[in-house]
């Protein structure tokens, strides 16, 4: 299985030390030059798994969008190689994603998949100490949500 991913993602989970459940739910993880220096921007180094591949070309639908340049090339990546899934939390990007026609989880997704997989124990905890790191935010209604997805509370 294969997974491209966005920045903000992968930031919590190697903020939270749990990039190893990317490796362990997707076969290839990979990243745009654009999300490998923005990630390099708050990380020293990224994983030797991640691979970095450039989009082939970016769609005037994609570049007209007015993301920023990881949301940009991930999904123009993703027009090239058709993932299984392509990584985003940032609404607009994974609007348009799915508006091009790919398939879009973000990091809350990918923790309900660790969990059905039972890689974790409970998403809650996961999800509280990301929001303690700083780096990510969530609506109160989709944490119960995902929670209840999993048979957890989150209040």
């Amino acid at each position: 299985m294969l997974v491209i991913s966005d920045t903000s993602p992968l930031t919590a989970l190697l903020l939270a030390g749990r990039e190893s459940l990317l490796r362990q739910i997707f076969d290839r993880v990979v990243v745009p030059p654009a999300v490998q220096r923005e990630l390099l921007c708050a990380h020293d180094e990224l994983p030797a798994w991640i691979e970095i591949v450039p989009p082939s070309a970016i769609p005037s639908s994609v570049s007209e969008a007015g993301l920023d340049p990881g949301e940009t090339e991930a999904i123009s990546l993703a027009l090239d190689l058709h993932p299984d899934a392509v990584l985003m939390d940032e609404r607009l990007g994974r609007k348009l994603a799915v508006k091009h026609g790919l398939k879009v989880t973000g990091l809350l997704g990918l923790l309900v998949m660790a969990r059905q997989r039972n890689l974790i124990g409970a998403v809650r905890p996961l999800i509280q100490e990301m929001i303690a790191s700083g780096n990510c935010w969530f609506d109160q209604a989709l944490l119960d949500t995902v929670c209840k997805s999993v048979g957890e509370e989150w209040s």
